[in-house]
């Protein structure tokens, strides 16, 4: 068995995740000048104190990340308690050297002390939601904040629960998407409309036709071939045998119209992104290539079962960047983006029925032409079933489980798989990406081991290369 105190043997490779502290939300997400940019909250001095701020890594190929350092910190009153989540908006031409100018749009989250005893109850009084923005010619260097909206800006229906600014261009305007949740306790968005991304006037409300959640956090959109996807973040539903069984949801609905049109939306087309334990507030941005790219949290708030080692001094980490598509039912898929291909090293043939395996906890696996039911297993640990019409990740192994029930959907058949395993997270698509597992994991063996009892046309595993080994430096 290897030693369990050996911490650095969890360290990812091809996943972000900060050197030391908490990650959470991925913000600001955007190519610039050249260069991947991606923002996360960050807390450094987790689990000591809760205040959030952005750190921010680049790339010049979504795959080597470099980190950058904080970017965004509290130091004005309007963010005094978090500088929370918010989306990044290119501007072409606008930098004082003729050159594009990032603008960070975010909420600037304030929470007065005092608690019950002051009167406060932290959803109807006790709060600010403000939202900020900073912009910056080089991705180094920060303007000063600007306060765009605040609590009095927000429709007398809203409570103060209004936070993460998605900002996009469409049609010579920007427009901004914010969550929010009334006093009725439902979920919704405001949409947002201005001629220069400060002085913003308020366009809709975006509803649900039947109550989905309470409040609607992280809200995007996505527009391809024509078609416009809601993707929010609901709090509050109720979980159910194969599906909602996080603490809170993130997921998508297809609209039959242009989001700048919608006012009410069927909740009941709400389309999970992710089955797996381990997966939450994803952005979505359109890179210089035209590609929409997903990018979203691997963690959870509040479930017992992270799963960590005692004594890790960081905590989370961010999905590779997924490229969605449209598949022929309409729905969204999503894949590793192309780079990642160029991890791949050494190629292994895995034979049904045989166990192999390899000195790292680091592979692409991929399946194609499978035909029938079967599993493959990693480690003896964690298991990927497909039988009795469904598709099913379970922990055999206690150790490694830390509690966490088995994970289902409804699925006909099985055709692909392509499973990406990293040190202590894994990422499962099945079906050219339609359905999505992610899971961190802490695994216990020496070595990682791949069985599979698939009858399929190809089978293999790819060593990878460590594409972040430097990333700190």
């Amino acid at each position: 068995m290897p030693d369990r105190n050996d911490l650095s043997r969890y360290r990812l490779s091809f996943h972000i995740a900060p050197e030391h502290g908490w990650l959470n939300d991925p913000n600001g997400l955007c190519q610039f000048r050249g260069q991947y940019h991606a923002f996360y909250q960050y807390n450094p001095l987790w689990p000591q104190k809760d205040t959030k701020h952005w750190r921010h890594v680049v790339s010049a190929d979504l795959v080597h990340w470099h980190d950058e350092g904080t970017a965004l910190v509290t130091d004005i009153p309007e963010d005094r308690s978090g500088v929370y989540s918010g989306s990044a908006l290119i501007v072409p031409c606008a930098a004082s050297d003729g050159g594009d100018l990032m603008c960070l749009y975010y909420t600037g989250n304030v929470v007065y002390p005092g608690g019950k005893e002051a009167g406060y109850d932290y959803v109807h009084t006790g709060r600010e939601a403000n939202e900020i923005l900073v912009t910056t010619e080089d991705g180094q260097t920060y303007s000063e904040k600007r306060v765009l909206l605040r609590n009095d800006d927000y429709p007398d229906v809203c409570t103060q629960h209004v936070r993460d600014p998605k900002v996009w261009e469409q049609a010579g305007a920007a427009y901004m998407l914010l969550g929010a949740r009334n006093l009725d306790d439902v979920g919704f968005c405001l949409l947002y409309e201005s001629a220069d991304g400060i002085e913003w006037r308020l366009r809709s409300q975006i509803r649900s036709r039947e109550k989905l959640g309470y409040m609607w956090e992280c809200p995007n959109i996505v527009q391809l071939g024509g078609h416009d996807f809601l993707a929010i973040c609901p709090q509050g539903l109720e979980e159910q045998e194969l599906c909602w069984q996080n603490k809170n949801q993130a997921g998508y609905i297809p609209l039959t119209e242009s989001v700048l049109d919608a006012t009410v939306v069927d909740g009941d087309a709400f389309v999970e992104w992710d089955h797996g334990y381990d997966f939450y507030a994803p952005q979505v941005f359109v890179d210089d290539a035209g590609r929409q790219i997903l990018i979203g949290w691997m963690g959870s708030f509040g479930d017992p079962w992270t799963a960590a080692p005692r004594g890790l001094d960081w905590c989370h980490c961010l999905t590779v960047p997924r490229e969605l598509t449209i598949g022929a039912d309409g729905l969204l898929r999503q894949l590793p983006v192309a780079e990642y291909d160029a991890l791949r090293k050494e190629c292994v043939e895995l034979a049904p029925g045989v166990a192999h395996s390899c000195a790292d906890h680091r592979l692409d696996i991929v399946h194609a032409g499978i035909k029938g039911e079967g599993c493959l297993t990693l480690d003896g640990a964690l298991e990927l079933a497909c039988a009795d019409g469904k598709l099913s990740v379970r922990f055999l192994d206690e150790e490694v489980t830390a509690g966490r029930p088995a994970r289902s959907v409804l699925l006909d058949s099985l055709k692909d798989l392509r499973i990406l395993v990293d040190t202590s997270a894994v990422e499962i698509y099945a079906n050219g990406g339609s359905t999505v597992f992610s899971t961190r994991w802490f695994p216990t063996a020496e070595q990682l081991s791949v069985r599979h009892t698939f009858d399929v046309s190809q089978a293999e595993a790819y060593l990878l290369e460590d594409a972040l080994e430097n990333v700190f430096a």
